[in-house]
């Protein structure tokens, strides 16, 4: 015999059939002869060397040409019998046989276990190759008859090894045995009985390859009184098991057998609740026996604790899967057992104890399980337990089977929500603190399973019930930046994914298209739940102070409250917000959207100094039109109604947020505000439509309008509401056009159904939407402009309506008839409105508040030039209205004629004539006292310099004329210096039987005059008077070097000074004449010498000019007034140009001769000697010619030949029945 198999003693006898050469073709193959190899297996004679060489030999053949040993008995099935019962024969010969050779006990013992291995390894792979049920049925009948005929004896252990190979490599074995070979099943138990502790390990195999065959449907068919008995011989068995043979065998049985439903029930009662465990046998009555007499004292949570305590990690792994197993099927009653077996404590300890990836993940699926009973915390383990969980988590965040991780942050997770709120997980900042930073490490991992469940795993922690004291905000702020970190590195959304990658399969794309989805829902849900944690402790007076923080940690890393909701609001702003509108783009996801509205939602109550701001800039970047557009897509008929209420909850609390924010522009009083509020929130969730339906909204006609917020036309004024907080942000999700038509269709609609008229804020939003959107759309026909009118006077006061915005100014003057109604109104509210913003915006650092602004004074001056008639409403201000408005009223009017050439050429020359014409109304009017103290302002008092000075401006904007005062001599000068008598002055004093209480405001005011002149000459230096200066005086800190040098009046202040003496001078009161010349030289006189750049300002100013040209052109009894001759002067004194020779100073020569220089009186004389006195001292700018010298100074020397003493009575003030000599009044 060479390597083939056949034997030549008996080959030549055999037919040619049944040979034929098999095995790899490399070689050829081997030769084999089935007859030859049966009838070597079935001789006596032939050595057991050879035979096992034959089995190696078609072992090889079967394992290398599977299908070939087949074919050649398939030529008569009685081959393959005879051969499978001669290798079953010499199977049970081997196993029975003691004296195959002569050698030594160990030999022997050797060469036996080999070749019955070999030969039960070809019995197998013939059965499974064969693949017939005659075969397998043929041998499970002949090991039936072995088992039957000879009870126990160990002799069977490789009969039991046979078989549980049989079962695994044969499955249709397995079915036959539970279904025909029922007694030989009932042997198989009694067998475990036996003491060997190696024979019942290989019987637990048969029973585990039993249960495993064909994923356990063969065992299905088990009876049950059999499956019960093996449960409670395993039970027995694996309590009283030594070695770890058959522990380890026990324990993969008790497994499985606890996966099936049925077996656990009879597992957890254990053993003393079979009330018969006898088998079906009469001749099993002692196996019986012996079941029956073992004590119930090792129930299955005692037996799997003590596996737990083994140092054996492999049969802890088993023992915590065999719980779990255990626990699935057994829900309430089993876990409850095991909770009073202590088994949670155990649990934890061996995730305390062991580094093993299968043990760590076996013992948090059994915690995990363990935690839906609430026994597992009313006994405290979660506590006892928390931080080994924490510790082992740190742990397995290493490992590289990232599901484990993800197993025990579940656990956490799970612990965390279910923890009862009256017993605290953390009883110290230190255990907070670890479970934090485990929690941040997870959401920091690469794998975003492992993400998405610790960020599950921050949204339980950030509960109030779980936070130490002090509450640790600064480890809850690792937690959002490390989650915030993550969550800027997510991948790009699903359809990126299939764009970049055309080979990855749908299913695959799907996959990683929803894991980036699950870990932004779990991380939005977590960013809320901390959101809702900062909230609940603003809240709380201790726990926002966190008073118990050590000494130690006040500082820059002090755990504030403060400090967690600035890290909120600023992940939110620069991270979550970026990223989830990134990755909601194009199919947005309704949940993820619903969380992260909720998300915006609760940043309103983080920290309410920045909510303003942050508010502001949600509005400016398009949420208003992105909410409702996810409303309009995701939302209509009644779909996602949490995500509907998230939004409108949003969107409620941003208008809300925006309309209580102190705002001029806005117009909004308190009362509009919880006016808008509630029609927002018993509206928004109705307002489910796309922008592109908006616009037929507006225009339905849904009948009358019972209440301001519900009813059928609530919708549309919520919809108002809403586009007119995004207009007023830069958000325009319709075009101005639509706006516009919309918008006057809807106030056009209310006013023919006979609607009530909409409420004050809907009728705000409605005005500030046409004039935001005019621009770009046609006029307003006569009837919709005749309903935005009467809309308009719905209101008893316009003010109520008004907005601070230019859009306003141009709608109301864009159409006169509203320009009519409304035009003097808005021009007015716009002047104050504007005043009342500069002084916010200048702040309180110098106190300086300008008149308009730059940016509103160009829209003013931008509406004048596309409406001039707006300039009469303007200085209509200027003379009638109030001080302040007249003030900023000028103010317009004075930038206006600043630049001329952007304006009509006959805009300054109109504004003259009105101006001249308005200055002689108020000089032919009957002035009321001025401003006093305690006194109300009466009109007129104020107008009289506002106006002169207006009219200064006009004659400096003409620079059209080579002499810029030539127009002074024009018919509107003379017609305004034609007053009535009673005006005049008279040389002896004011106007006769002036009333009392105007007499008194003068006396006062003269008073304040000197005490002002007195300020004045002694630099404001005092020891009796304290000095300060005002905030319109001085320019802003550090002062320039001109309002340094005349502080505290101010280069401003000296200007405004000048001006009102002039007033007080072109009023013509003797008694304020003198006053305000003494007044005015003191002020020439300071400015000289603290400042003489400007004091020369003053002096050659044009309003100088003017007053002089008043005082001139109002009669002969004025120009030899000495109050003007001492006027002129001063102005020579101090180097002024604005008194030319011709005609000002011959014209006061040449009235002094016509009357006579000696009928001058003694004053007049003397101011008149120091006028010419400054003349021939070089003081004229030309200078005189010598011929005028020489007049002047014949003129002089009559007047110093006829001089007189001083009026005694010119310098006496009389107050009531007291006169007092004012030279008294003198600071020295």
């Amino acid at each position: 015999m060479s390597g083939d198999i056949v034997y030549d003693k008996f080959h030549f006898r055999h037919d040619s059939k049944w040979s034929g050469r098999l095995g790899p073709a490399e070689g050829g193959g081997l030769l084999l002869c089935v007859a030859c190899v049966i009838e070597m297996i079935e001789s006596d004679d032939i050595a057991v060397v050879r035979k096992s060489f034959a089995l190696s030999g078609i072992s090889g053949v079967l394992k290398c040409s599977p299908g070939a040993m087949r074919e050649l008995l398939r030529q008569d099935h009685r081959v393959g019998l005879r051969l499978t019962a001669s290798l079953l024969v010499g199977f049970c010969e081997f196993r029975t046989s003691h004296r195959v050779f002569c050698h030594p006990e160990m030999f022997r013992t050797v060469v036996d276990s080999d070749t019955l291995q070999k030969v039960g390894q070809v019995l197998i792979q013939l059965l499974a190759e064969l693949q017939g049920d005659l075969s397998h049925r043929f041998v499970l009948d002949e090991i039936h008859k072995q088992l039957r005929d000879q009870l126990g004896g160990k002799s069977f252990l490789p009969t039991f090894s046979f078989l549980g190979s049989l079962i695994e490599a044969v499955p249709d074995a397995a079915h036959s045995l539970v279904t025909q070979y029922v007694p030989m099943l009932d042997h198989l138990c009694s067998a475990l009985l036996h003491p060997d502790d190696g024979l019942k390990a290989s019987v637990l195999t048969v029973w585990l390859r039993l249960h495993e065959a064909a994923q356990g449907a063969a065992v299905q068919a088990l009876p049950a009184v059999l499956r019960d008995r093996v449960c409670v011989l395993l039970l027995q068995t694996l309590s009283n098991a030594s070695s770890p043979p058959l522990i380890h065998s026990c324990v993969g049985l008790l497994w499985v057998l606890l996966k099936q439903g049925e077996a656990v029930s009879v597992l957890m009662d254990g053993p003393g609740a079979q009330h018969s465990a006898g088998g079906s046998q009469g001749g099993q009555k002692p196996s019986q026996n012996q079941e029956q007499q073992s004590p119930d004292r090792c129930p299955l949570p005692l037996i799997l604790k003590k596996l737990l305590l083994s140092g054996d990690e492999t049969l802890q792994t088993a023992s915590a899967k065999c719980i779990a197993a255990a626990l699935v099927h057994s829900a309430g009653r089993g876990s409850a057992a095991f909770i009073e077996a202590d088994i949670p404590e155990f649990l934890f300890d061996r995730l305390a104890a062991t580094g093993n990836e299968v043990l760590l993940w076996s013992v948090y699926s059994c915690l995990l399980l363990l935690t839906e009973d609430g026994l597992f915390f009313s006994q405290c383990h979660s506590v006892y337990g928390i931080d080994s969980l924490v510790r082992s988590l740190k742990e397995a965040l290493r490992l590289t089977t990232l599901e484990v991780p993800k197993q025990g942050l579940l656990l956490l997770t799970e612990i965390l929500e279910r923890q009862p709120s009256s017993v605290h997980l953390f009883s110290s900042g230190a255990g907070f603190a670890a479970a934090s930073e485990a929690v941040a490490a997870g959401v920091s991992s690469s794998c975003l399973l492992v993400a998405t469940q610790a960020a599950a795993a921050a949204a339980a922690l950030f509960r109030l019930n779980h936070q130490p004291r002090p509450v640790q905000y600064r480890e809850m702020e690792a937690v959002i930046e490390a989650a915030t970190r993550r969550f800027s590195e997510l991948p790009l959304p699903a359809r990126a994914h299939r764009r970049s990658s055309g080979s990855l399969r749908r299913s695959e794309a799907s996959v990683h298209a929803s894991r980036p989805e699950e870990f932004l829902l779990s991380a939005l849900l977590s960013f809320e739940a901390a959101c809702r944690l900062a909230e609940e402790c603003a809240s709380d007076p201790l726990l926002k102070e966190n008073s118990f923080t050590a000494p130690s940690q006040v500082g820059p890393t002090e755990d504030t409250l403060e400090s967690l909701s600035g890290c909120l609001l600023r992940c939110c702003d620069s991270v979550w917000i970026p990223t989830v509108l990134r990755m909601c783009e194009g199919e947005p996801n309704p949940q993820v959207l619903q969380n992260f509205y909720a998300v915006l939602s609760s940043q309103f109550a983080l920290l309410p100094s920045l909510t303003p701001v942050f508010a502001s800039k949600l509005a400016s970047s398009g949420f208003y039109r992105l909410a409702l557009e996810h409303k309009g897509l995701l939302c209509a008929g009644n779909r996602n109604p949490g995500l509907n209420a998230s939004c409108s909850g949003f969107l409620q609390k941003l208008s809300v947020c925006l309309l209580s924010q102190p705002d001029q522009a806005s117009g909004a009083c308190q009362q509009d505000a919880e006016e808008a509020e509630a029609l927002l929130l018993y509206n928004l969730p109705s307002l489910c439509y796309r922008p592109c339906d908006w616009p037929a909204l507006l225009r339905e006609a849904p009948g009358p309008q019972l209440c301001e917020y519900k009813g059928p036309r609530a919708t549309q004024y919520c919809l108002l509401s809403v586009l007119h907080l995004a207009h007023r942000h830069g958000d325009r999700p319709l075009s101005d056009q639509t706006v516009f038509s919309s918008v006057a269709w809807l106030l056009r609609s209310v006013q023919e159904q006979g609607d009530c008229a909409p409420p004050r804020s809907v009728l705000r939003s409605a005005l500030y939407l046409l004039a935001a959107a005019q621009d770009k759309s046609p006029d307003l026909d006569e009837a919709s402009l005749n309903c935005v009118s009467k809309a308009m006077s719905s209101c008893q006061n316009f003010s109520s309506l008004y907005f601070h915005h230019p859009a306003l100014l141009f709608l109301v003057w864009r159409y006169p008839e509203l320009a009519d109604k409304f035009g003097s109104t808005v021009l007015e509210l716009w002047l104050i409105k504007a005043g009342e913003r500069t002084a916010v915006q200048a702040g309180s650092a110098d106190g300086r508040q300008d008149p308009v602004t730059d940016a509103e004074t160009e829209e003013l001056l931008s509406l004048i030039k596309k409406h001039p008639t707006a300039t009469l409403t303007l200085l209509k201000a200027v003379c009638a209205g109030e001080a302040l408005l007249a003030g900023r009223a000028l103010a317009a009017l004075e930038a206006l004629l600043s630049r001329p050439r952007d304006y009509d050429d006959d805009l300054s020359a109109r504004l003259k004539s009105a101006s001249l014409q308005a200055l002689q109304r108020l000089s032919v009017d009957n002035v009321g006292p001025g401003v006093g103290q305690g006194q109300q302002v009466v009109p007129g008092v104020d107008s009289l310099p506002l106006v002169l000075k207006l009219l200064c401006a006009t004659q400096a904007s003409d620079l059209s004329s080579s002499s810029s005062f030539s127009r002074m001599d024009g018919v509107d000068f003379k017609l305004l210096y034609h007053g009535p008598s009673e005006r005049q002055l008279e040389p002896g004093g004011g106007r006769a039987a002036a009333p009392p209480p105007e007499e008194k405001h003068r006396r006062s005011l003269a008073g304040r005059l000197r005490m002002l002149q007195a300020l004045l000459d002694a630099d404001f230096l005092s020891a009796v008077v304290c000095v300060s200066s005002g905030p319109g005086l001085v320019g802003p800190k550090p002062l320039g070097a001109q309002d340094g040098a005349l502080y505290p009046l101010g280069s401003r202040g000296a200007q405004c000074l000048s001006a009102a003496i002039s007033g007080l001078l072109l009023q013509r009161h003797e008694l304020l004449l003198n006053a305000s010349v003494n007044c005015l030289g003191s002020l020439l006189a300071f400015l000289q010498r603290k400042s003489p750049c400007t004091a020369r300002y003053v002096s050659c100013q044009p309003w100088s000019r003017f007053l002089l040209r008043c005082l001139l052109d109002s009669g002969e009894s004025c120009l030899l007034h000495p109050v003007t001759l001492r006027v002129i002067a001063l102005l020579l004194k101090h180097g002024s140009t604005a008194v030319p020779l011709e005609p000002d100073v011959l014209g006061v020569i040449e009235a002094a001769e016509r009357r006579g220089l000696k009928q001058l009186s003694s004053d007049a004389a003397q101011a008149l000697g120091l006028l010419l006195s400054q003349v021939l001292s070089g003081a004229m700018h030309p200078p005189p010619t010598d011929e005028h010298r020489q007049r002047v100074r014949i003129v002089l020397e009559a007047l110093q030949a006829s001089a007189r003493s001083p009026n005694p009575t010119s310098n006496i003030l009389r107050v009531g029945d007291v006169f007092l000599c004012v030279s008294d009044f003198v600071l020295k």
